[in-house]
């Protein structure tokens, strides 16, 4: 039996005004995402994590806000707790279905703020063990922990060096290595090779006046801490004119575990990953908003892949010679970033 045109009018109109169907036939809203970065832009290893996030992410629809903290810079306990109080009113204002937080600064001043709330928390780049912001107590927060490639690293300066046997650490007074320096310390370096000193260096003029007695004591420096170099009047030295002043003065070789410090001068480095410190970020968020995965139940690990990379422009300017083989299974930076 036929309907009368009226009667399929009012039932079409009956089917599209459905809840359910209407439902369905609506693409879901982006998730809102806020990216939350301890430090600045652009700069690879931040820049790099928010790709490998986005990867990882994958087809879930997502709209991004990007703060940068930019803790490198604005660095005293006032000014931190000013930056950190600006990225918590953006979360009120635009509460986002998600934060993804980058490095340790972040988890101080935003993550820690909303455990166990409705709040989906992600982090990577984490030197800190989670217990010591509380995520192990909380239901809401998961991500990945960043874990240096030490011996590694020591292992590829001796095989570019093979003379290497006296090393030096070199910090600044940021609280953020300390958990770094706990696991060099246990870290099993290759034999023959054994630490001289752990140095905490607060000024600028310091570091150059230690820079230059180094030869005396050691044959080779371990760059890890280098933001914190205060100048005459009292603002950090960017870290970039650390590195490019180390490259022209420093008469030893030495390593570093981020890539980007390859390219500003230092000589070699197993590097950890910024994107796959992202890439492994983003899939716990996947598995959260795309899966319906409660954060306190995804495991908060590591990432295991080590990159090594090495500067043959500094190799040149150090007078030593890389073997072909070492060349082929590294990265290798040809140039000074400051000569591009």
């Amino acid at each position: 039996m036929k309907l009368p045109f009226l009667a399929c009018f009012a039932l079409s109109l009956h089917l599209l005004s459905s809840p359910g169907l209407a439902q369905e036939s609506r693409p879901a809203e982006p998730k809102r995402i806020l990216h939350v970065m301890s430090y600045h832009s652009p700069w690879r290893w931040t820049d790099g994590q928010l790709d490998g996030f986005k990867s990882g992410l994958g087809d879930v629809r997502a709209e991004y806000r990007v703060f940068q903290l930019d803790t490198k810079r604005w660095s005293s306990h006032e000014q931190k707790a000013e930056r950190g109080k600006l990225a918590r009113e953006l979360v009120s204002a635009w509460k986002p279905d998600l934060i993804y937080t980058s490095d340790d600064d972040a988890q101080d001043l935003v993550t820690k703020h909303y455990l166990n709330t409705s709040i989906q928390n992600v982090f990577s780049g984490v030197n800190k063990a989670p217990g010591h912001y509380g995520f192990d107590q909380a239901t809401n927060v998961t991500g990945v922990i960043e874990h240096e490639h030490f011996a590694e690293s020591v292992r590829l300066l001796k095989n570019i060096v093979p003379s290497l046997q006296r090393l030096v650490v070199v910090l600044d007074d940021d609280a953020m290595w300390q958990p770094v320096v706990t696991r060099m310390q246990a870290a099993v370096l290759p034999a023959g090779v054994s630490i001289v000193g752990w140095e905490t260096i607060k000024t600028y003029a310091d570091y150059k006046a230690r820079i230059a007695a180094y030869p005396n004591i050691a044959d080779g420096i371990a760059l890890i801490g280098i933001f914190n170099f205060k100048d005459a009047a009292g603002k950090n030295v960017p870290y970039q004119e650390v590195l490019r002043w180390t490259a022209e003065n420093s008469t030893l070789p030495d390593l570093g575990f981020w890539i980007d410090r390859v390219h500003h001068g230092t000589l070699a480095a197993v590097t950890v990953s910024e994107r796959e410190q992202g890439l492994a970020a983003g899939k716990l968020a996947r598995a959260i908003l795309h899966d319906g995965k409660s954060p306190g139940a995804l495991p908060m690990l590591p990432t295991s892949r080590g990159l090594p990379v090495i500067s043959l422009a500094r190799a040149r300017k150090l007078g030593i010679t890389v073997r072909s083989e070492q060349l082929l299974s590294a990265e290798v930076v040809t140039r000074f970033e400051w000569e591009k």
